[in-house]
Parts: C-alpha cells; structure tokens; sequence
C-alpha cells in the first residue's frame, strides 16, 4: 500500500508540473491535482481556477492540451479517465501561495489528531509561514497548526 501511495504522490507531482505552463498560458493556476482509484477505475482529476472562475471552454483547453502533453510524456502506466474542472467554492488551500492568496478569509482544517478535542477547526487564516498555519479560531483564540497534522485545508 505504501509504494501505492508513493506512486500516486509521484504522478500527482509530475502531472502538477507539465499542467502547470498549460494552465498559465490559459490565464489560469492548477490548484490541485489528484490521482485516485475508484472501483476499478483510475481518476486523473486535475483543478484549474483563475480570478474571474472557470469556465467549461477553460477546462476543455486545459484538458485537450494536456492529453497532448500526457501522451507525450506517458509517467502514468495504468488507464485512467482524466477530468479538469474548476475546485469549487470550497477550494483546498495546499501550496504557500494558496495560503497567502486567501489571508484573511475563513477557512476548515481537518486534523490527523485532535487539537482541543477538535478534529475539524474554522476560523480566519490569519498567516502561514514555515509550514505553519495562524488561523484565529471561532472563540478567537490563535492557534499555530503545522501542516503536516492536516488531512484537510479548504475555503469555507
């Protein structure tokens, strides 16, 4: 399962990196990218957004130019169905300029572990600086939350 997880984490990096001068071309940023097992299918999901949102025209260029760029590269071994789509409006926070793109709005994080009880925390992001997320919590608390101890970081 491990080396599954690596492998996954190796296409999802490569995949990042040849969509993102494609995404950049069309005026846009590649949010994330996520490589998954479904059933018996492989998903290729790959999220695009810009300032003024994503269209269907804006997915459909992304997706032909990057199936090009796919089948020249080929890093992916197995079959796979690949979809490019806006994120949506709660739109996962994963890269620094994420997190600096979005200070000041609120936020969910979901947590490996408890922190005050609490595996799921709204609040504001206040600030993100080495790995670290400042987020001012409902109660208005500030709570330091490193990165690798979310599962989960999204818009609210």
């Amino acid at each position: 399962m491990k080396e599954r997880v690596l492998k996954v984490a190796k296409v999802e990096n490569i995949v990042y990196k040849l969509t993102e001068p494609i995404a950049e071309e069309n005026q846009c940023e590649v949010v994330d990218v996520v490589f998954k097992k479904e059933g018996s299918d492989w998903f290729l999901r790959v999220f695009i957004d810009n300032n003024e949102g994503i269209t269907i025209d804006d997915c459909e260029v992304v997706s032909r130019a990057l199936s090009e760029e796919l089948d020249r590269v080929d890093p992916i071994t197995q079959g796979y169905y690949l979809e490019v789509s806006s994120p949506g409006i709660n739109r996962p926070l994963k890269r620094q300029k994420d997190f600096e793109k979005f200070t000041g709005e609120e936020i969910e994080i979901k947590l490996y572990k408890a922190i005050n009880g609490k595996k799921k925390i709204c609040g504001i992001l206040e600030d993100y600086k080495d790995d670290i997320i400042y987020l001012k919590d409902e109660e208005g608390e500030l709570l330091k939350i490193n990165k690798k101890d979310t599962a989960l970081v999204k818009l609210v």
